[in-house]
């Protein structure tokens, strides 16, 4: 993962409760063993009709939603299923923030851990932000270092991470290349535990 101080990008505002991570990637979908190539099936059975063509009535085909990057969602966005399929479908669609007054717990870790913020604001802030970016194009600025959530017009909201996943991110890092920083004290470790 490349790590970030900033995101700056164009909003798609989903004023939908209750998104569950099987209609952001159906189960259908879910054979591939490679992180990417989601992003073409997210929110499929939305995106496309039954004779597989675009709805034209859905979010993300409008368009003045197109090269989104930020999404702007309602409550309780992500429950469901704990497949990391679902932001895995986010980011590959170009996706880097997901913002809403709650998240799954679940899916919330899934987006830290795969280099996505789950950005949780009140529920007042994100109707203000639904309501925005209604008119295209609506731009957001999520400054990662500083917790906080700006636009051009005088909005600011600040957001909490921890500072583990703050970190994390700041640099770019998962969870493996954590452990590989300390690859010299666990060779050393298991050389003076070593059976003889």
């Amino acid at each position: 993962m490349s790590g970030f101080r900033t995101i700056a990008g164009k909003t798609v505002a989903m004023d939908r409760a209750n998104v569950d991570t099987d209609q952001i990637i159906p189960k259908q979908f879910l054979k591939r063993i490679e992180k990417t190539g989601f992003g073409q099936f997210l929110f499929y059975d939305w995106r496309y009709t039954q004779e597989g063509e675009e709805n034209p009535n859905f979010e993300l085909n409008q368009p003045a939603n197109q090269s989104a990057s930020i999404l702007i969602a309602n409550e309780n966005f992500g429950c469901g299923s704990s497949r990391e399929h679902a932001p895995w479908a986010l980011s590959d669609y170009g996706f880097k923030v997901v913002i809403a007054p709650s998240f799954a717990d679940i899916f919330h870790q899934n987006c830290l851990k795969n280099g996505m913020i789950p950005v949780k604001l009140h529920a007042e802030e994100v109707a203000y932000l639904l309501e925005k970016a209604t008119n295209q194009p609506y731009h957001l600025t999520i400054d990662l270092e500083k917790e906080t959530v700006t636009d051009n017009n005088g909005f600011s909201a600040s957001f909490p991470i921890t500072a583990y996943w703050k970190r994390m991110l700041l640099n770019g890092w998962d969870e493996i290349e954590i452990t590989l920083q300390l690859e010299g004290e666990i060779a050393q470790f298991e050389c003076s535990n070593a059976v003889k």
